[in-house]
């Protein structure tokens, strides 16, 4: 790497943000300073008076957030029952298992909806109708609905599970589902007609063809859906936790809110984003290097294939006659 680029890259990724972040500091502190009230009273008593301080601003500054939330970052993975609070971390972490399960749970079921919604014209014309009217409604319209499917089961098989905790899976999947589902139909239905002609006169069977000409060809379209369906997927725990009232970063932000620990809720909504910023660097790299990916998964289901081949020959294969000479 040059001086040149050197420079480049150190003005676009860090000395621009920071100017940014800067200017975004300077007004957030301008507006805490204008909603100052000097008749608000404090949390701090003056012994010389006998009185509580009165003046305090209405809105946190980015220090008092900094320092009134500290003990939820150096504590973050501690649950301090004598203070009755949680570090953000454990908050953070309970929320990232739920986004994880609905999330796995969506994806198993839109890839192979998507691809047979992109295949198949009268699937299409029978289902995209109603995935489109399906698709804008609300996590907080989903929720009370997965609350009543879960208690369903729950009831129907005798299961003993939280209906709390998989309510906020169910939602959480139905939300996320979409985006996979209609990005993968159409890297499907922008496959070249070339390729599947070739793929005709190769005779090649259905799951070669899947392996060889439909997943290389719709990967790149399936990547942009996992990674909107993952950003989904953050969105919609927040709102749920906020209704669940358990744990999770939703409901430690509701909660702080409802006790008017404004600095800890403002602390919170930054968390979220810091978050929500890493799983999208995840999955663009991950984006980035579908190929590869798609590589490595083809030569393991190819390495596997021919193990079994062989396996399947040498157990069929005749073995020779033994020889025998001429009788004398």
């Amino acid at each position: 790497m040059g001086w040149h680029s050197a420079k480049k890259w150190l003005l676009d990724y860090l000395l621009y943000p920071c100017v940014g972040l800067g200017i975004c500091l300077l007004m957030w502190t301008i507006f805490s300073a204008w909603s100052f009230d000097p008749k608000a009273e404090t949390n701090v008593f003056d012994p010389a008076t006998g009185k509580t301080v009165l003046g305090k601003n209405l809105f946190p500054s980015p220090t008092e957030t900094i320092t009134k939330s500290w003990k939820y970052v150096s504590h973050a993975f501690i649950e301090n029952e004598a203070e009755g609070y949680r570090g953000i971390g454990l908050e953070v972490w309970d929320s990232l298992k739920l986004v994880a399960m609905g999330y796995f749970a969506a994806l198993l079921v839109a890839v192979p909806i998507g691809f047979v919604l992109g295949s198949s014209q009268l699937f299409h014309k029978c289902f995209d109708p109603i995935f489109q009217i399906l698709r804008p409604v609300s996590p907080l319209a989903w929720f009370p609905l997965s609350a009543l499917i879960v208690m369903l089961i729950k009831k129907r098989f005798g299961m003993s599970i939280e209906v709390t905790q998989w309510q906020c899976i169910f939602t959480i999947g139905i939300c996320s589902v979409w985006p996979t589902i209609l990005n993968t139909a159409v890297g499907v239905r922008a496959i070249p007609q070339d390729y599947l002609n070739v793929s005709r006169v190769l005779k090649l069977g259905v799951i070669q063809r899947f392996f060889k000409i439909y997943l290389p060809a719709t990967m790149p379209y399936m990547f942009t859906g996992f990674r909107l369906s993952m950003g989904i997927s953050w969105l919609v725990i927040v709102a749920v936790e906020m209704l669940a009232g358990k744990n999770g970063i939703g409901f430690f932000l509701f909660n702080q809110y409802n006790g008017g620990n404004y600095e800890a809720m403002i602390f919170s909504i930054i968390v979220i984003g810091v978050v929500g910023y890493i799983l999208d660097r995840i999955m663009n790299l991950v984006e980035k290097n579908a190929e590869l990916i798609l590589l490595g998964f083809h030569s393991f289901t190819s390495f596997v294939a021919g193990l079994f081949q062989s396996f399947g020959k040498a157990s069929v294969e005749p073995t020779a006659p033994a020889h025998r000479g001429p009788k004398v």
